[in-house]
């Protein structure tokens, strides 16, 4: 507790240097909190935009065969049936559900106002895995898929179009002169990537309704989901398999089917903003650091002012010991002092605020769902304590060590 005393008294003689020097810790903590903040922001608004395609899907695509396997020639087309639906979701036991799409270009009209859209004929477990959520109304249902229902939920871009500004549940629109009635809507899906045509631009019938509009024999694709993410790669290994047997092609024959997981590219998203993370980390320390320089040299300052002080007290029987931690516990005051005012005026600063634009005007969106929400988790905190610590004790250690091996009778000599 006396070293404690007589570290806070030596501060107050230089009260001004001192504040100074806090000052330029408050900006560094300030920075590595505040960029902190922003890199844990984009990450979560670039996954939030990834995973809207569906955060688990698997994509199951036509394909043709390079390998004779079964009694078949190379070079066979591969086309998806239902029946390959069927196979799976009884024999993929890493499969949690799996739902069959043909997709169609087609004509919606709403009286005068009309729009071409795309047609994704599906069952109902599609928008659970392709996580198209509705805004209002609700998606199609197993009753609508088995009374055959011409029902339609629409997304974003072509209930504008339709509708404008107009409720459509319950409104009748027509897709190829054929009477369907809305069910539901879709809010706008901000998503990085798409197939066929974006979902904003779709409508989503049974795909019973949609055989009294076209041949739903052969499909555009088979969309699935495992039963766990960490299964993901299994899923797909499970899938070729089960679509081999049944289509009598080699499950090593990989142009057969294209299976497309989310996960194969979940590590390049990850990749990607783990190192603007990473990097935005390593500015605000490099910052931080600037101002612990500060305090170093404001130590080192203090230690050649104080020489015959240092010499008095060692002659009157303090130890090195005693020494080096008093002015390592100077050091350390200030970098504390500034830290808590500095993570102090991050909260205030994030409070208020709060989003950065960042994808928003991708999409013409303007709800803040594609931007950067900034927030001082727990995490971001830790880490800035602990980046504190770390300068805290680098640009205190070197003053204290130079002044407690200072010679007692030099010291004193010293004018």
């Amino acid at each position: 507790m006396e070293l404690i005393r007589q570290a806070a008294m030596a501060l107050r003689r230089n009260i001004f240097r001192s504040c100074l020097t806090v000052l330029g810790i408050v900006w560094g903590i300030t920075a590595v909190s505040m960029l902190q903040s922003y890199g844990d922001g984009f990450r979560q608004a670039v996954v939030r935009a990834f995973d809207a395609f569906g955060p688990d899907v698997i994509m199951v695509w036509p394909g043709q065969t390079s390998q004779q396997a079964g009694g078949e020639r190379a070079g066979r087309k591969i086309r998806l049936e239902l029946e390959d639906v069927r196979r799976i979701r009884e024999d993929g036991t890493l499969i949690r559900s799996a739902s069959p799409e043909l997709f169609k270009p087609a004509q919606a009209v709403n009286g005068v106002r009309q729009a071409s859209v795309g047609v994704r004929a599906v069952h109902p477990c599609y928008g659970e895995i392709r996580n198209e959520t509705p805004a209002e109304g609700r998606f199609i249902s197993d009753e609508d898929l088995a009374q055959r229902r011409r029902v339609v939920f629409l997304g974003s871009e072509a209930r504008r179009k339709l509708f404008g500004n107009i409720d459509p549940i319950g409104q009748a629109i027509l897709l190829n002169n054929a009477r369907f009635i809305v069910i539901g809507w879709m809010e706008k899906k901000l998503s990085f990537s798409s197939y066929f045509r974006s979902d904003d631009e779709s409508v989503f019938i049974p795909l019973t309704a949609g055989a009294d509009l076209w041949d739903t024999r052969y499909l555009s694709v088979i969309v699935a989901e495992p039963v766990a993410r960490s299964f993901s790669a299994a899923a797909v290994r499970q899938l070729r398999e089960i679509l081999a047997r049944r289509q009598r092609f080699s499950p090593r024959d990989e142009r057969a089917v294209q299976i497309f997981s989310r996960e194969q590219v979940r590590p390049v998203i990850d990749g990607i903003t783990i190192g603007i993370e990473l990097l935005l980390i390593v500015v605000g320390a490099l910052t931080l650091g600037i101002g612990g320089v500060g305090v170093m040299n404001i130590m080192l300052v203090s230690v050649q002012e104080r020489t015959r002080e240092i010499g008095v007290r060692m002659a009157i029987g303090a130890t090195r010991r005693q020494i080096r931690i008093q002015f390592l516990l100077e050091a350390l005051v200030i970098v504390a002092a500034g830290g808590l005012i500095g993570l102090g005026v991050s909260y205030v600063v994030v409070h208020f605020v709060g989003v950065l634009p960042l994808l928003g005007q991708t999409w013409n969106d303007d709800s803040g769902r594609a931007d950067i929400h900034l927030q001082m988790s727990w995490i971001t905190t830790l880490r800035s304590i602990g980046l504190l610590a770390v300068v805290g004790l680098l640009s205190g250690i070197f003053p204290a060590i130079k002044a407690s091996r200072l010679n007692p009778i030099e010291a004193l000599r010293y004018e």
